[in-house]
Formats: C-alpha cells, structure tokens, sequence
C-alpha cells in the first residue's frame, strides 16, 4: 500500500501520488468500507459457499488462494477498472461513460445471483446516498433511473469524497477482502485467527491489484471467470446454503 504521511494539525494527508487528501476523505473511504455499512454485503459469499461445498476451498489455505486469486482474476479486471473510469466520469460529468459502464457491469455478470447482488447493493448503497451529505440529489436522480449497480453507486460516493482514485480503489478492495474472510470463517468454516491470517495475506496482494486496474486502458476490462460462474449457478440451488443466493 502507499506511504502516507499526515501533517499534524493541518487535517491534510499527502499519498504517494502526491495528491493532498483530507482527513475528512480518508474517514469517508474508512466508512464506505465498512463491512457495517448497511448495504447487504455480509449477506453474500460471491461464491466462495459453493466453493468450499465443492472442495476447492474448504481449508484456510485453499480459501486463501481462491480469494487471492479471485481479486486478480475477477476484481482487478472488472469491478476496480470500472470504478476508476466511473469515478472519472462523474468527476468530468460524463453521464454517457456512466451510463455505458452500469449497463456494462450489469451485462458481464455471469450469474443470475451474481447480478441479483450488484443490483441488491447498488439500490442499499444508493439509499444510504440520499441520506448522506456527499452526493447530489440530481447525481443520485441520475444513477436512479439506470438501474444501478453496486460499483457505480461505489464510485459516485467515492467520487463525491474527493479522494484520489488510487485511495478509492484500495478502500474498495479492502471492504470486499473483509467481508469475504467473514465468508470464509462461517462456510469453511474457520476461527477467528485463521480469518485474520487470510485477510492478511489477502491486503497484501491489493495494491497490485490496483494498480492493474489503474493501468488498463478504457476498454480493456473483462469479466471471464468461467469456474466462478459456474459454481455460482451451482450455489442458486444448492441444498443448504447460510449466504444468499
């Protein structure tokens, strides 16, 4: 992760981008990742269930490498490039782009409970907005009316947080490795410690993620995870299940 260094009494931190960031930014990206944010989250296993059900994750070292490669096979492809374009478009008001990129995202899910979930989050996350103080009501308006998905209401608060698009990307990550190691520690399931030994060595793989995302050109994004899509339509019916599917 970048170094950061805060100047004391100033309420100013500088990245290594060498972009200032208020403290005030920074705790609204602690906020956004918050598995306590209340937008469902923790109610999905994005199928790592059916994963563990059928043996391809069900001890912490396999869970740990299917997380790990999940975030680069999935996540650095698709739903971090998409937010760093989104976050762009809302800030340059590009609502073409915007738009392009939810249709995008909501086409590309691969599963029906896959697509039942970024449109779930995306509803709770823009219901959390409209009783927020970043984005505006006319933003809000906008996504609204185009069904939106769970990284495009993402980006609009992250946007709207005026925090640098690499700190956002991280903060998304981050509350995405969170909430799948409490997946992990109910479906495999595993204690507490090995939870927090995942977790950690699956932070350790974000910033690389990121950074992939950041250096894919408008474009180049691509949902194909075959294995997890096929595993995902296995979970909508399998016998018991503890996440929603």
């Amino acid at each position: 992760m970048a170094t950061i260094t805060t100047t004391t009494g100033m309420g100013i931190t500088t990245t290594t981008e060498g972009t200032p960031m208020l403290d005030a930014s920074l705790m609204q990206l602690m906020w956004l990742a918050s598995p306590a944010l209340p937008i469902g989250g923790f109610s999905y296993s994005e199928v790592l269930e059916a994963a563990v059900d059928s043996g391809n994750a069900n001890t912490e070292g396999l869970a740990a490498t299917w997380l790990q490669d999940q975030l680069h096979l999935s996540l650095a492809l698709s739903d971090l490039p998409v937010i760093a374009q989104a976050i762009a478009a809302w800030r340059t008001r590009d609502h073409e782009a915007i738009a392009r990129l939810n249709a995008w995202v909501l086409q590309t899910r691969e599963s029906h409970e896959l697509r039942a979930q970024a449109e779930q989050m995306g509803r709770s996350l823009l219901e959390w907005l409209r009783n927020h103080t970043t984005a505006t009501p006319e933003d809000i308006a906008l996504l609204a009316a185009m069904d939106p998905s769970y990284p495009l209401a993402f980006s609009l608060a992250a946007s709207s947080t005026g925090a640098p698009v690499r700190a956002c990307l991280l903060a998304y990550a981050f509350g995405w490795a969170e909430n799948m190691t409490q997946a992990a520690i109910k479906s495999v399931p595993l204690g507490q410690s090995a939870g927090q030994r995942i977790l950690s060595a699956l932070t350790a793989h974000i910033p690389a993620a990121v950074e992939h995302a950041l250096a894919l050109p408008p474009g180049q994004e691509q949902a194909f995870s075959p294995m997890l899509a096929i595993l995902s339509a296995q979970h909508e019916v399998q016998y018991s299940r503890l996440f929603r599917s």
